[in-house]
Order: C-alpha cells, then sequence, then structure tokens
C-alpha cells in the first residue's frame, strides 16, 4: 500500500492526466440521461474555477508581497510573446491565406501570446524556483495578453460586434476573477489575520494536489472535445504539431533567458507552462473556434514535460 501511495505522490500529473481520459470514457459508457450530463457540465463549471481559487489563494498566501517585483527577464520574456503576437496579426492582415493556414496561424499566435497558467506558480514551487517572480510575470503577461488581443480583434475578425473597450473589460473581469481576487484576499489575510494565515501555509502540498484535480478535469474536457468534434483530423494533427512545437520552443527560450539571470526554472516555467483554458476561451470568444483545440492538446504536452521535470527533481 505504501508503494502505491509513494508511486501516486511520485506521478501525481500522468495520473492525474489519466484519471481525466479514464473519467471521461467510464462516463461516457454508463449511457446516463441528457440531465445527468447537464449536471455534469455544471458541476465541473462550478469545480474548476473554485479549485483554481482554492490553489491561487494557497500559494498566493506562502508569498510575502514585498519579494513581489519586477526581473529584468520579465522584460525579454513579455517583448517576444507580444512581438510575435503582433508579427502574427500583422502577417494574417497583410496576407490571403486559406482558412486552413489561418488556423494553423492563428493557433500559432494564440499559443504563443496565452498568459502564464495559474498553477503555474505550484509547479516553480515544487521544482525549487520563485514562486514571487512566477506571480509577478503572470500578472504582467495577463495584462499584455487582455490589451494585444482586444485590439487585434477587430483587426482579426471585422464582423464582430465587440469594440474594444468591451473585449478589454471581458477579459479583465476574467483575469480578475481567476487571478487579482485570490491573490488580493491572500494578503489581506496575511497582514490582518496572520494566524490564519500560518494555518493556511502549513500542509505543504495541498495546493499541488488541488492542482491535479483541476488538470484530470481539464483532461476530462479536452478529451470530450476531441471524441465529438467535426473537424477534420488533418486540422488536429496540424494543431496538435503546432501546439507541440510552440511548447518546446517556449520552455527551450524560458530556460536559456532566465539562465542568463540565474532563474533557469522560474522563467522556463513562466514562459512554458500556459493557462489553456484561458486560451480555449478566448479562442471560442473572439477567433475560430477550431484553434480551442490549440488549448487543450497543449495543456498535454506542458504537462507531459512538468512531469518529466518533477521526476528528474526527485532524482536529484
Amino acid at each position: 500500500m505504501s508503494k502505491f501511495v509513494t508511486f501516486l505522490k511520485n506521478w501525481a500529473l500522468p495520473v492525474s492526466m489519466a484519471a481525466g481520459v479514464a473519467a471521461y470514457f467510464i462516463f461516457a459508457a454508463l449511457n446516463l440521461p441528457p440531465a445527468a450530463h447537464v449536471a455534469a457540465n455544471k458541476l465541473v463549471g462550478f469545480l474548476q474555477p473554485a479549485l483554481l481559487f482554492c490553489m491561487l489563494f494557497l500559494s498566493f498566501s506562502k508569498i510575502d508581497p514585498k519579494t513581489v517585483r519586477f526581473r529584468p527577464w520579465h522584460l525579454w520574456m513579455l517583448l517576444i510573446q507580444g512581438g510575435v503576437y503582433l508579427l502574427m496579426v500583422l502577417l494574417l492582415c497583410l496576407t490571403d491565406f486559406s482558412e486552413s493556414v489561418d488556423i494553423l496561424i492563428e493557433s500559432f499566435m494564440l499559443c504563443m501570446i496565452c498568459p502564464t497558467a495559474t498553477a503555474a506558480v505550484v509547479v516553480t514551487d515544487k521544482l525549487g524556483g520563485d514562486m514571487a517572480s512566477t506571480v509577478t510575470y503572470t500578472m504582467l503577461i495577463n495584462v499584455l495578453t487582455a490589451f494585444l488581443i482586444s485590439v487585434s480583434v477587430p483587426l482579426l475578425n471585422p464582423d464582430t460586434t465587440m469594440s474594444f473597450v468591451q473585449a478589454l473589460g471581458t477579459m479583465m473581469g476574467k483575469v480578475f476573477s481567476i487571478l487579482v481576487l485570490p491573490l488580493i484576499l491572500a494578503v489581506l489575510v496575511r497582514y490582518f489575520l496572520p494566524k490564519v494565515n500560518k494555518l493556511v501555509c502549513k500542509p505543504k502540498d495541498l495546493a499541488f494536489y488541488l492542482w491535479t484535480i483541476c488538470l484530470a478535469l481539464a483532461l476530462a474536457i479536452t478529451t470530450r472535445s476531441l471524441v465529438h468534434t467535426d473537424i477534420a483530423w488533418y486540422y488536429i494533427v496540424g494543431i496538435g504539431v503546432i501546439s507541440a512545437l510552440t511548447c518546446v520552443l517556449q520552455f527551450a527560450l524560458g530556460h536559456r533567458i532566465g539562465e542568463r539571470y540565474s532563474d533557469r526554472v522560474t522563467a522556463g516555467q513562466s514562459f512554458g507552462q500556459k493557462n489553456t483554458m484561458f486560451l480555449i476561451w478566448v479562442a471560442y470568444t473572439f477567433m475560430n473556434p477550431v484553434t480551442s483545440l490549440a488549448g487543450g492538446l497543449y495543456s498535454i504536452w506542458h504537462n507531459l514535460y512538468n512531469s518529466w521535470q518533477l521526476y528528474k527533481e526527485r532524482e536529484k
């Protein structure tokens, strides 16, 4: 029994991913009435943001606000993410590609501009990185992403009825509820309820295990999307290749830039680990919905890489 528990702890991410995929197929095989599927969707819709909020609150509670400051590598990575995105927007606006090429380009640019995952701070902590620097970059890239996508939406989708101000307001509201609110709550508890803060910080890996539950739910949703999609297989393959290449590229660039500033792990996670649920939402809301597949597939690649990193960290 102890060996089994140790195995689950050591391989929590791949086990969570496999559990999410299996859970979908088991649920689908039960042939439950439509009402059960509606209830399950509502439950997942509630659990995901609730678990993410709790996970971030636990992680932010461990961070001293005084250590949250701007680092030089933040600027380099913001320039790369923002610059590549703007170049792709310009390319799409000035050229007349086929729909299939447009989809691949949009998938690439969304994978590049997608902000850092809220769970990156949890994995960064497990890998021995700087949680405060990850939080700082997560805030910065979310603001930059909201601004750039809001500016580009009327250019990429002229038929949209959403103005820049409306798009920016919608995106900032999403960012505030997911990211800013748990940070504010954690800071208030730290300063006004120090005993509660100490109690919250006591469980060492609770935030990480909450993340594994979120990951299982995310993989179940991704599996459902792939099973029920009517998108041609070559689109799925193309988007899968694009998402895998951007994942490798961003982790590699993050590690390389971070090495120059003695912050390899933190920069790598900040650049490579993405908020794929945010990417899926942006794709459905502002872009071609087909590109939402890039978010689901990217989540597989970056979590496989995170599993390997955690394995190497245990070996040390």
